[in-house]
Protein backbone atom coordinates (compact mmCIF):
# COMPACT_ATOMS: atom_id res chain seq x y z
CA UNK A 1 0.00 0.00 0.00
CA UNK A 2 1.20 3.55 -0.95
CA UNK A 3 2.03 6.10 1.86
CA UNK A 4 -0.16 8.46 2.66
CA UNK A 5 -0.10 12.04 0.76
CA UNK A 6 -1.43 15.15 1.81
CA UNK A 7 -3.24 17.06 -0.29
CA UNK A 8 -3.55 20.73 1.35
CA UNK A 9 -1.51 23.65 1.51
CA UNK A 10 -2.43 26.72 2.90
CA UNK A 11 -1.28 29.99 1.59
CA UNK A 12 1.58 31.04 3.44
CA UNK A 13 2.46 27.49 4.38
CA UNK A 14 5.44 25.70 4.03
CA UNK A 15 4.03 22.54 4.07
CA UNK A 16 0.87 20.34 4.34
CA UNK A 17 -1.40 20.71 6.86
CA UNK A 18 -2.35 16.89 7.02
CA UNK A 19 -6.24 18.16 6.55
CA UNK A 20 -6.99 15.64 3.98
CA UNK A 21 -4.41 12.62 4.15
CA UNK A 22 -5.14 10.42 1.13
CA UNK A 23 -3.66 6.59 0.72
CA UNK A 24 -4.29 4.98 -2.62
CA UNK A 25 -5.69 1.56 -2.14
CA UNK A 26 -6.14 0.64 -5.80
CA UNK A 27 -3.98 2.49 -8.51
CA UNK A 28 -5.69 3.31 -11.69
CA UNK A 29 -4.20 2.12 -15.58
CA UNK A 30 -1.26 4.85 -16.33
CA UNK A 31 -3.55 5.62 -19.21
CA UNK A 32 -6.94 6.38 -17.42
CA UNK A 33 -8.42 9.21 -17.71
CA UNK A 34 -8.38 12.10 -14.89
CA UNK A 35 -10.91 14.89 -13.96
CA UNK A 36 -10.14 17.92 -15.97
CA UNK A 37 -11.70 21.50 -16.55
CA UNK A 38 -13.34 19.74 -19.65
CA UNK A 39 -14.32 16.72 -17.34
CA UNK A 40 -15.15 17.24 -14.18
CA UNK A 41 -18.49 15.98 -13.92
CA UNK A 42 -17.10 12.74 -11.53
CA UNK A 43 -18.93 9.03 -10.94
CA UNK A 44 -17.78 7.94 -7.51
CA UNK A 45 -18.55 4.54 -5.14
CA UNK A 46 -17.78 6.01 -1.48
CA UNK A 47 -18.00 4.93 2.04
CA UNK A 48 -17.90 7.27 4.78
CA UNK A 49 -17.10 6.41 8.36
CA UNK A 50 -16.20 8.13 11.51
CA UNK A 51 -12.65 7.63 13.55
CA UNK A 52 -14.64 5.14 15.51
CA UNK A 53 -15.65 2.89 12.79
CA UNK A 54 -19.28 4.17 12.61
CA UNK A 55 -20.38 4.06 8.88
CA UNK A 56 -22.17 7.22 8.27
CA UNK A 57 -23.18 6.79 4.31
CA UNK A 58 -22.60 5.08 1.44
CA UNK A 59 -22.99 4.55 -2.19
CA UNK A 60 -22.37 0.58 -1.91
CA UNK A 61 -25.50 -0.06 -0.05
CA UNK A 62 -27.43 0.14 -2.96
CA UNK A 63 -25.33 -0.04 -5.50
CA UNK A 64 -26.04 3.17 -7.03
CA UNK A 65 -22.91 5.78 -7.37
CA UNK A 66 -23.31 9.09 -6.64
CA UNK A 67 -22.32 11.98 -9.45
CA UNK A 68 -20.83 15.22 -8.37
CA UNK A 69 -19.43 18.24 -10.09
CA UNK A 70 -16.36 19.47 -9.12
CA UNK A 71 -14.91 23.01 -8.36
CA UNK A 72 -18.80 23.77 -7.89
CA UNK A 73 -18.18 23.91 -3.90
CA UNK A 74 -21.18 21.36 -3.60
CA UNK A 75 -19.54 18.85 -1.53
CA UNK A 76 -17.44 19.17 1.28
CA UNK A 77 -13.78 20.69 0.69
CA UNK A 78 -11.92 17.49 1.20
CA UNK A 79 -13.60 15.67 -1.87
CA UNK A 80 -12.85 19.40 -3.91
CA UNK A 81 -9.22 18.61 -3.48
CA UNK A 82 -9.09 14.67 -3.75
CA UNK A 83 -11.07 13.87 -6.95
CA UNK A 84 -9.00 15.32 -8.83
CA UNK A 85 -5.60 13.80 -7.94
CA UNK A 86 -7.76 10.51 -8.75
CA UNK A 87 -7.81 8.29 -11.89
CA UNK A 88 -10.59 6.51 -13.18
CA UNK A 89 -10.03 2.89 -11.75
CA UNK A 90 -8.46 4.51 -8.63
CA UNK A 91 -9.40 3.47 -4.98
CA UNK A 92 -8.23 5.63 -2.31
CA UNK A 93 -9.00 6.31 1.51
CA UNK A 94 -8.89 9.91 2.57
CA UNK A 95 -8.94 11.19 5.74
CA UNK A 96 -10.21 14.30 6.58
CA UNK A 97 -10.08 17.01 9.94
CA UNK A 98 -13.08 18.64 9.93
CA UNK A 99 -12.29 22.45 8.69
CA UNK A 100 -12.18 20.47 5.37
CA UNK A 101 -15.00 18.42 6.32
CA UNK A 102 -18.34 19.47 8.44
CA UNK A 103 -16.40 21.81 10.73
CA UNK A 104 -17.47 23.29 14.38
CA UNK A 105 -21.28 22.39 13.46
CA UNK A 106 -20.85 19.09 11.98
CA UNK A 107 -24.01 16.93 10.66
CA UNK A 108 -26.46 15.68 13.25
CA UNK A 109 -27.61 13.73 13.83
CA UNK A 110 -25.08 11.51 12.03
CA UNK A 111 -22.16 13.43 12.21
CA UNK A 112 -20.74 15.42 15.26
CA UNK A 113 -19.34 18.38 15.83
CA UNK A 114 -15.19 18.85 14.94
CA UNK A 115 -15.42 15.18 13.69
CA UNK A 116 -12.59 13.89 11.58
CA UNK A 117 -14.32 11.47 8.44
CA UNK A 118 -13.02 8.52 6.54
CA UNK A 119 -13.75 8.21 2.77
CA UNK A 120 -12.82 5.06 0.78
CA UNK A 121 -13.50 6.77 -2.63
CA UNK A 122 -13.37 5.15 -6.34
CA UNK A 123 -13.54 7.21 -9.02
CA UNK A 124 -15.72 5.14 -12.01
CA UNK A 125 -16.29 8.20 -14.68
CA UNK A 126 -15.63 11.17 -15.89
CA UNK A 127 -17.21 13.11 -18.56
CA UNK A 128 -18.33 16.70 -19.22
CA UNK A 129 -21.98 18.24 -18.81
CA UNK A 130 -22.03 18.72 -22.63
CA UNK A 131 -21.81 15.25 -23.79
CA UNK A 132 -24.06 12.41 -23.46
CA UNK A 133 -23.61 9.90 -20.40
CA UNK A 134 -20.79 8.74 -19.01
CA UNK A 135 -19.16 5.50 -20.05
CA UNK A 136 -19.08 3.40 -17.02
CA UNK A 137 -15.93 1.19 -17.49
CA UNK A 138 -15.99 -1.32 -14.88
CA UNK A 139 -19.68 -2.34 -15.50
CA UNK A 140 -18.52 -2.42 -19.14
CA UNK A 141 -15.78 -4.80 -18.18
CA UNK A 142 -18.21 -6.50 -16.17
CA UNK A 143 -20.78 -7.25 -18.96
CA UNK A 144 -17.82 -8.48 -20.96
CA UNK A 145 -16.37 -10.90 -19.01
CA UNK A 146 -19.73 -12.20 -18.03
CA UNK A 147 -20.73 -12.90 -21.55
CA UNK A 148 -17.13 -14.49 -22.55
CA UNK A 149 -18.13 -17.06 -19.79
CA UNK A 150 -21.91 -17.44 -21.33
CA UNK A 151 -19.93 -18.08 -24.89
CA UNK A 152 -17.93 -20.55 -22.75
CA UNK A 153 -20.61 -22.56 -21.34
CA UNK A 154 -22.72 -22.58 -24.63
CA UNK A 155 -19.67 -24.14 -26.22
CA UNK A 156 -19.15 -26.55 -23.53
CA UNK A 157 -23.18 -27.50 -23.69
CA UNK A 158 -25.36 -28.36 -21.17
CA UNK A 159 -23.83 -30.60 -17.96
CA UNK A 160 -27.35 -31.48 -17.01
CA UNK A 161 -30.84 -31.91 -19.14
CA UNK A 162 -34.24 -32.15 -19.03
CA UNK A 163 -36.50 -34.08 -21.94
CA UNK A 164 -39.83 -33.34 -22.46
CA UNK A 165 -42.28 -34.54 -25.71
CA UNK A 166 -43.24 -30.73 -26.62
CA UNK A 167 -39.77 -28.62 -26.20
CA UNK A 168 -37.30 -31.11 -26.38
CA UNK A 169 -33.68 -30.61 -23.97
CA UNK A 170 -34.02 -27.88 -21.41
CA UNK A 171 -30.55 -26.85 -19.78
CA UNK A 172 -30.89 -27.17 -15.91
CA UNK A 173 -29.59 -24.21 -15.07
CA UNK A 174 -27.02 -24.44 -11.72
CA UNK A 175 -26.96 -21.78 -8.87
CA UNK A 176 -23.70 -20.48 -10.21
CA UNK A 177 -25.39 -19.37 -13.59
CA UNK A 178 -28.45 -18.07 -11.95
CA UNK A 179 -26.01 -16.04 -10.32
CA UNK A 180 -24.32 -14.51 -13.04
CA UNK A 181 -27.09 -14.16 -15.24
CA UNK A 182 -28.52 -11.76 -12.14
CA UNK A 183 -24.85 -10.22 -11.96
CA UNK A 184 -25.47 -9.65 -15.99
CA UNK A 185 -29.01 -8.42 -15.60
CA UNK A 186 -27.84 -6.15 -12.66
CA UNK A 187 -25.08 -4.40 -14.40
CA UNK A 188 -27.31 -3.72 -17.98
CA UNK A 189 -29.71 -1.67 -15.15
CA UNK A 190 -26.73 0.12 -13.69
CA UNK A 191 -25.04 1.26 -17.22
CA UNK A 192 -28.52 2.10 -18.56
CA UNK A 193 -30.32 3.99 -15.61
CA UNK A 194 -29.35 7.91 -14.64
CA UNK A 195 -26.19 7.76 -11.79
CA UNK A 196 -27.16 10.40 -9.89
CA UNK A 197 -27.84 10.53 -5.83
CA UNK A 198 -28.54 12.26 -2.99
CA UNK A 199 -25.14 11.12 -1.47
CA UNK A 200 -26.42 12.74 1.93
CA UNK A 201 -23.38 12.51 3.83
CA UNK A 202 -21.15 14.88 1.84
CA UNK A 203 -23.74 17.28 0.55
CA UNK A 204 -23.42 20.95 2.38
CA UNK A 205 -25.72 20.83 4.75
Amino acid sequence: MAPAVCLTFPVGSEGGDGGVMKTILRSAPEDAEAPSKENYVCVVHYVGTLEDGTQFDSSREDDTPFTVEIGKNRVIQAWEVCLPTMKVGELCKIVCQSKYAYGEEGAPPDIPPNATLIFEVELISVRSMRRGPEVDTSKRDELKRLEELRLERAAAGPTEANFTESSGPQEVKTSAQKREEAKVAAAARLANKGQKKGGGGKKKK
